[in-house]
């Protein structure tokens, strides 16, 4: 195991062990998750834990051309009885992601910790993260947060209060026609349904900015 100095730097991303985990330690300041993000790093630890590092391989992905939209959900979308937008409320974004239950999908708790949620306010402070948003009768239903580095967009939560909201916020961020590729970090069935798929680190790797 790894631990981390208040140096800014991180090991080789090859150095992590078979369940991602790369390093422990550090601080979750704008520096360090920018270098995190453009060396294929993320947080991921539970209130409590400190601060764990990953970079898995294999990587799930989305390739925006193998997006995949079901014929229920092209009618969830024609009904037009939803409003999205995008960096208008990231702070409730990110704040429904971490208090909406999750017991359906067998987890319990949530992993975004506060110092988590105020990072990453900060990080949309200053531009590098994003959210979109799902309204219906202008109440937030749906929506995701997460990292721009260079055309890549790196997902981090997503959370749905009405069926279909948290898929729509995705197909919207792919619609945009902006990335190259989203990342998805760790396989996810819901996220493979819409067309997400494993590719190796190396290859993930490549797609980052120099």
């Amino acid at each position: 195991m790894i631990f981390l100095s208040e140096r800014l730097v991180f090991p080789d991303i090859h150095n992590a062990d078979p369940n991602g985990v790369l390093a422990v330690g550090g601080d979750l300041s704008i520096e360090r998750l920018t270098l995190a993000y453009r060396n294929g790093i993320f947080p991921w630890y539970a209130e409590g834990e400190p601060i764990v590092w990953y970079s898995p391989d294999p990587r799930m992905v989305l390739y925006p051309d193998d997006l995949r939209v079901s014929r229920s959900m092209h009618q969830f979308i024609n009904s037009k009885k939803h409003r999205v937008t995008f960096n208008t409320a990231f702070a409730s974004v990110i704040s429904n992601c971490k208090s909406i239950d999750r017991s359906k999908q067998g987890q319990s708790g949530t992993w975004i910790t506060t110092e988590m949620q105020d990072a990453y306010i900060d990080l949309h402070k200053c531009g590098l993260a994003k959210s979109v948003e799902v309204w219906k009768d202008n109440e937030l239903v749906g929506g995701l947060y997460g990292v721009e580095v260079g055309n890549i967009f790196c997902g981090e939560s997503m959370f749905s209060k009405i069926s279909n909201a948290s898929k729509l916020a995705f197909i919207a961020l792919v619609r945009q026609n902006k990335y190259a590729l989203i990342d998805c970090q760790v396989y996810n069935s819901h996220l493979a349904s819409l067309g997400a798929k494993e590719i190796e680190r190396n290859v993930f790797v490549d797609y980052l900015p120099k």
